[in-house]
């Protein structure tokens, strides 16, 4: 069965590693993996600001794009959301794309969810060994209900101990343009989040969306933490950590 990876923008641009983690993840599940050359972005920095033009166009391309796979995997929690759950306002008032857009929606999954409940993978070739945190990503667990899957799947691995960390729900201060509009606020509340994780005593903090991960590494270190790994769940499963 074919498999379409929307790598996402943030993978793309800045962590394509991660993109590499996901497609060995999806191999060893025995699926034929295909990345659409002109895939870009979900559209939801647009749709956030306001401007649904530009998001709708996004969501067409998107639906011109991936309705041809078996299956839609995204490794990122909020680029999850926007198609699953905001697309159907953006494009909900063509019947002709709506109805394509719901044939699509129900085979489109959150990474997790999908190695979980789809793929079923038991089997990884994870190399770490240490203390691990989890951070659970707002849209993910929040739009998704992307909550027990990582864990299901961090537990199979033999060299992992999860040491929950307190409030392991609360946002991380991200939120796409949040953090642009309003730094101040999200440095403090990114600040909160640095400390819970430090607190948890992690070799690393794992995650399942690329915004949280850039917001949270980049404060451990302009705050001086050189230690704690920031590792996106992919990373550590694929062995690649």
């Amino acid at each position: 069965m074919r498999v379409g990876l929307f790598a996402t923008c943030l993978v793309d641009l800045m962590r394509p590693e991660i993109g590499f983690s996901v497609l060995k993840l999806l191999e060893k599940a025995g699926f034929e993996v295909m990345v659409p050359e002109a895939q870009t972005c979900c559209g939801q920095p647009a749709y956030n600001s306001g401007e649904r033009t530009a998001s709708r166009g996004l969501a067409e391309k998107f639906l011109r794009e991936f309705e041809m796979f078996d299956y839609v995997v995204i490794p990122s929690g909020s680029c999850g959301g926007m198609v699953l759950h905001h697309y159907a306002d953006l494009l909900g008032d063509d019947p002709e794309l709506n109805g394509r857009y719901e044939g699509l929606r129900s085979r489109v999954f959150e990474l997790t969810d999908f190695l979980v409940n789809v793929a079923k993978l038991g089997e990884f070739d994870s190399k770490f060994t240490g203390r691990i945190t989890y951070h659970d990503s707002c849209s993910g667990l929040r739009e998704l209900g992307v909550k027990s899957q990582p864990r299901a799947l961090l537990a199979q691995l033999p060299g992992v101990q999860l040491s929950e960390m307190k409030d392991c729900e609360a946002c991380c201060g991200f939120g796409g343009t949040f953090s642009v509009k309003y730094g101040n606020i999200s440095t403090a509340i990114v600040d909160e989040k640095c400390a819970n994780i430090k607190a948890s005593g992690a070799d690393a903090v794992v995650l399942g969306d690329l915004g949280c991960m850039l917001n949270i590494e980049g404060r451990l270190r302009r705050t001086g933490d050189t230690r704690t790994q920031v590792l996106h769940i992919a990373q550590v499963l694929a062995g690649d950590a």
